[in-house]
């Protein structure tokens, strides 16, 4: 009872005891109406326990202990032999044993072992009250046989829960894959290229927008896909079914002009090597598509911007150092500005160059809290967004304007005020009216002594085509006026 083997091969039967058997039972029911016994079970014997899976006339028993089991002794005997008792109370192995000394009150048994895969995993028995003088050898020839249907019941019915569990299996790993699939956004497709069927996941047909039910063609998918990638989506199919390479091909839906990427593979040809499925997936990818190709503009418009920056910070240059050939007046002009540009860039930057808001450019030079506390300024406009070109000729204006006046304008005296005010015109032309006024500060300097300041004053929007700068140099201030055309606001 203890042979490793056959536990082993008892292991695949057990964890089901007690529950009801409709094949065994009537088995169990059929050996006892040859038998004319009251009993009748169907054991599998384990190494201390025996359990029942058919028990014709003791409902109530479900297993006992193999001390006092005769269907451990069945299993014990050679070969494939039977065993039989025709009274137990004669017999010294089961004399004194519960199921003979109390209720059944058994005293005869016959029993044959059922044997699975060559080990003795259990017995078929019949059982009764009654002793017996003999048995009918013919009877015991049909014991064996029906132990040998019952060996083949369990055979079958352990193959069945095996099958069972691998489907349930199979099952779940579908409905993970699925999930998967689904979650990634991914359409996963199969194509019998024989019959031009497509069976394919509900991703798959939103996808090409095809209809939700129903079989796919290949030819609706090849009709779904933009005319003007069909080719290259052709190319691909026939290298791969010629040539065996994975498929790989981009293209665009024609409905919907999202962008696809597929990846598939010929998984099965026939015997003289021509292709009968292809699997594969297809993965939307127009997300990254337009990233990429706004990369590629933000890359284009920064290249545009950088050779302009460049530009202006040479002029910027040459002019100053025309003007302060001194290197230490030169580094204290020439950096003020740069600093200014530079500062108007990262504005820009940050707002991947869509524009900056009035506010901010004068901000950088009047301080952030030039409107809840200013410092002798008077500020009045309502805040606007300027385009790239403005805010930096603007912010390169306002910072001359404001680095003069703390030098010889109003802010070089303790009682001086800068007052600056905009306008947003729309007729006839959209723009952008501004004003700059000084006043309370010394009588203003001839314009010669402004310089270089003056002339960066009135070329600082160069860039901005149709844009006008006035400076004056009036005996109570420094008064400029600036225009600046504005493109006109989206509906």
């Amino acid at each position: 009872m203890t042979d490793p083997k056959r536990l082993a091969a008892v292991s695949a039967f057990l964890g089901q005891e007690g529950e009801a058997d409709v094949d065994f039972d009537r088995l169990a029911r059929a050996v006892a109406h040859i038998f004319q016994t009251e009993f009748a079970l169907i054991s599998v014997v384990g190494q201390d326990r025996q359990w029942l899976r058919a028990c014709f006339g003791l409902a109530d028993l479900i297993d006992t202990d193999t001390e006092i089991s005769f269907c451990t002794q069945t299993l014990g005997m050679p070969e494939d032999e039977t065993l039989v008792v025709l009274d137990a109370h004669q017999d010294d192995r089961f004399k004194d044993t519960s199921l003979v000394t109390a209720w059944p009150f058994l005293r005869f048994y016959a029993g044959a072992p059922i044997i699975v895969a060559g080990q003795k995993i259990g017995a078929l028995c019949v059982l009764s009250a009654t002793p017996r003088d003999s048995v009918d050898p013919e009877m015991m020839t049909q014991l064996v046989d029906l132990a040998a249907v019952a060996a083949a019941l369990f055979a079958l019915k352990d193959e069945a829960r095996v099958r069972a569990r691998t489907a349930a299996a199979l099952l779940r790993e579908e409905w993970r894959h699925a999930l998967t699939l689904e979650a990634g956004k991914v359409g996963s497709w199969v194509w019998d290229i024989r019959t031009g069927e497509v069976a394919c996941n509900e991703t798959f047909r939103r996808m090409y927008n095809l209809s939700e039910a129903g079989p796919i063609h290949i030819d609706q998918v090849h009709e779904a896909t933009h005319v003007g990638d069909r080719a290259a989506v052709q190319a691909g199919i026939d290298a791969s079914l010629s040539n065996g390479v994975d498929y790989n091909a981009e293209a665009r839906v024609a409905s919907t002009g999202r962008w696809l990427t597929m990846r598939g593979r010929v998984y099965q040809r026939d015997t003289e090597g021509r292709p009968l499925i292809m699997m594969g997936a297809s993965i939307d990818i127009s997300e990254s598509k337009q990233s990429a190709e706004q990369t590629r503009l933000l890359l284009r418009e920064l290249n545009h911007r950088v050779k302009n920056t460049l530009a202006m910070i040479q002029s910027v240059a040459r002019q100053t150092i025309r003007q302060n050939p001194d290197p230490k007046a030169f580094i204290e002009a020439f950096s003020g500005r740069l600093r200014t540009i530079s500062e108007a860039h990262v504005l820009l930057a940050d707002r991947d160059w869509s524009g900056v808001h009035l506010d901010e450019v004068i901000a950088a030079q009047f301080g952030p809290g030039f409107r809840d506390r200013p410092d002798r300024a008077e500020v009045k406009g309502d805040d606007i967004m300027l385009p790239a070109d403005h805010a930096l000729g603007l912010g390169l204006i306002l910072h001359e304007l404001t680095t003069n006046a703390h030098r010889y304008g109003a802010w070089s005296s303790d009682e001086g005020v800068v007052s600056i005010n905009w306008t947003l015109k729309e007729y006839p032309v959209r723009g952008l009216t501004l004003q700059w006024r000084e006043r309370g500060g010394p009588q203003v300097a001839p314009e010669q002594e402004y310089g270089l300041g003056a002339r960066l004053i009135e070329r600082g929007l160069s860039k901005v085509i149709d844009s006008e700068v006035t400076l004056q140099f009036r005996p109570e201030g420094v008064a400029a006026d600036v225009w600046l055309p504005l493109p006109t606001e989206p509906a």
